[in-house]
Formats: C-alpha cells, structure tokens, sequence
C-alpha cells in the first residue's frame, strides 16, 4: 500500500515564492523612492533600513518555522524595521504581502490574523498617502489581497495537518496490524505445539508409566510378563523420541531468530576449524517463506555435518541462488568423494534421509553429484510462489 508523501515540495515552493516576491518588492521600492525623491535628506535612512530589513529577512530560515522566543523577536524586528519604512516612505508598503506569510507560518492562527489585520492597516494608510484624491480601490484592495492570502494559507495548512494526520493514522494502523499479526500467529503456533505434545509425547509418557507401573508389580511374580512391558514401554520410548526430535526440527532455527535473512545465517557457519567455508550470493535476494528458509539453513548444517565428518575436505562452498521461481542451495566440498550416498541412521538428524524429507515437505529436488577423488556437491532446489 502506497502512502501519499508529505506536502514538503508545496511548502516549499510556496516559501519560495515568498521569499522571492519580498526581494523584489523591497528593491522595486527602493528604486521607486530613489527616482521620485532624489536628494532627499532621509535617503540615507531609507537605504540603511532597507539593508537592515533585508539582512533581518535572510536571517529568517536560520530560526525555522517554530514560535521560538528568537523567533518572536526576529518576527518583531522585521515588522518594527518595515514599520519605519513605511512612516518614512509609504511606497514600501507592499513588501507587507509577503510578510502576511512570514507571520501566518511563525504565529498561532489569531496572533497571525491579528497581526495580518495591523499590517494591512498600515498598507491602506500608505497607499491613501501616496493618492494625490481618494480612491476606493485603495481601501479595498489591501484587505482583499490580506484576506485571500490568509485564506489560501489557512486552508494549505489544515489539507497538511489532514494529510499528516492520515499519514500517521495509517503508518500506526499497519504497525497494529502486523503485531496482531505476530501475536496470533505465536498462538497459533503455540496451540499447534500444545496439541502436538498432548497427542504424541504425553500420550507417550502416560503409558510408558502405565506400562512400568505394571512391570514393577509383577517382577517378582511373572517375569515374563514384566520383561514384555519394559520392552513396549522401550518401544513407546523410541516413538516418543522420534516425535520429539520431529518437533524440534519443526521449530525455526536460532540462527534465523530476531529477524536475521537466510543470507546472514549462511554466512554464519561453519564446519570445524580445518575447513574454510566460503559463502556466495547470487540473484535478486527474494522474500522466502519462514519454513524454506529453516529447511535450507537445516540443509546446509547437515551437509556440512557430513563434510566434517566424512569427506576429509579442506574447503566448501555455500551458494545461495533466486532464479526467480525457485531457490537453490548448493553446498560443494574437495573432499575425496563417493560412488555411492552414504545412509546414516535415522536418528542422526543430519542424514541425508533428512534432508530429502525436509525438501520433499516444501514440493522441491535433492540432488547429489560425487566422484571419488574430486569432492562432492549437494543441491537442495525450492521452488517458489510467484510474486502477485
């Protein structure tokens, strides 16, 4: 789900624009007042608060956009030093319209207005000054302009604190989905685990004691009979631990915990300190599904269990590959080989029964290739979903 970003460009142009309008206002209005009043005594006065109301508008975007106490005061310099101008001559007049911005961003919405409202007032004072008869268009303008302004920039702002708003709303909303998400699915897991020891381990361990129990009455008595229920119960016991070794296999790997990628855990083992394991990546790395990456991770530690322990290797190689609609891990030693798989017993977990079963589970292949002499390569091939 995409979400609509931040009105920044907008305010940003607008801020702009505003800055540009004031420079030019401020210098058209130096220019009109040099051609008009050439010689005049207080030309000196109008260009140095003209320079000093420029330099107060630079420093402006250094104090940000916060109602700070140096804000205020820069807020109130600028106004005081346009002020003066203004008395002086009331020609700079106009460079109030982009001051409205300046106090419509820095104040609270009716400090701005008022402040608006006072500025407005001075521009239809001066511009009624500078009329040789009066016009109503002097009187009206000023406040119009003001109005439209501050209307504009009212409602740019409530669309911002909306869109922020709703941003924010749904920024949350996920975060609230996805751990509602990871809370019923640890109990989803945890209730399959329950159900899974009921009806395998304790169900297991209630007739082993049942089955002791009885052994342990009729040793002395019947001795066959006592010697039949230690073997079913060494049986049940067998059961019991293949049930149990099952649930741990089904559980995710450690090394996969706290949100590590399959990659990571890869890169991570290790077969012994006389074998230098080697790592390669290749492909778009894809999004995989939490029960390939354990079975692949799985894969690779019983393969190089086996490397360890039987191929008389000196290196290996882990390569991970996205070919799009499948993901394959090969695991290569220069180990001296064999002609045939090796079949190690089931209880090892690391056997290669394992492994086909753990491949077998997730719709893939397991592939050997071995030559006496030139090591040997393992390949686990998943396919994989295809994105929507």
């Amino acid at each position: 789900m995409s979400h609509p970003a931040p009105p920044r460009d907008d305010t940003r142009t607008l801020t702009t624009v505003a800055h540009t309008a004031f420079f030019l206002l401020l210098g058209a209005s130096v220019v009109r007042f040099l051609l008009r009043h050439p010689g005049e005594p207080r030309t000196p006065w109008i260009i140095a608060l003209s320079v000093t109301l420029a330099l107060l508008y630079v420093l402006g975007p250094a104090l940000g956009a916060a109602p700070t106490a140096r804000r205020l005061l820069w807020l109130g310099l600028v106004v005081t030093t346009w002020t003066v101008l203004v008395v002086l001559a009331p020609s700079f007049a106009w460079c109030a319209v982009p001051l409205f911005f300046t106090a419509l961003r820095t104040l609270p919405p009716r400090a701005a207005v008022v402040l608006v409202a006072l500025l407005t007032t001075f521009v239809v004072i001066a511009q009624l000054q500078l009329a040789k008869s009066f016009d109503p268009n002097l009187l009206l303008a000023p406040p119009a302009v003001a109005a439209l302004a501050t209307a504009v920039f009212v409602h740019m702002e409530r669309q911002a604190q909306s869109q922020r708003t709703l941003i924010d709303d749904l920024i949350r909303t996920r975060r609230e989905l996805a751990a509602t998400e990871r809370r019923e699915g640890t109990l989803a897991e945890r209730q399959r685990l329950s159900m899974e020891i009921h009806d395998t381990l304790a169900q297991n361990l209630s007739s082993q004691q049942m089955l002791l129990q009885a052994a342990d009455r009729t040793w002395d008595s019947d001795p066959a009979t006592a010697r039949a229920h230690v073997r079913t119960a060494t049986g049940i016991a067998a059961h019991g631990l293949a049930e149990a070794r099952r649930l741990v296999h089904d559980l995710a790997p450690s090394e996969l915990a706290d949100g590590a990628g399959l990659a990571e855990a890869l890169r991570s083992l290790d077969a012994g300190p006389d074998i230098e394991v080697r790592f390669h990546l290749e492909g778009t790395p894809a999004p995989l599904p939490d029960r390939v990456q354990s079975a692949l991770l799985r894969i690779a530690q019983g393969a190089l269990a086996n490397v360890r322990e039987h191929s008389g290797a000196r290196t290996a190689a882990l390569t991970l590959s996205f070919l799009g609609d499948q993901v394959v891990l090969d695991i290569a030693d220069d180990g001296h080989g064999f002609t045939e798989p090796r079949t190690d017993t089931a209880g090892r977990g690391h056997g290669l029964p394992a492994m086909r079963a753990r491949v077998r589970q997730l719709g893939g292949t397991l592939t050997i290739e071995s030559t006496p002499g030139e090591g040997t390569v393992l390949s686990a091939a998943i396919p994989l979903e295809p994105a929507p």
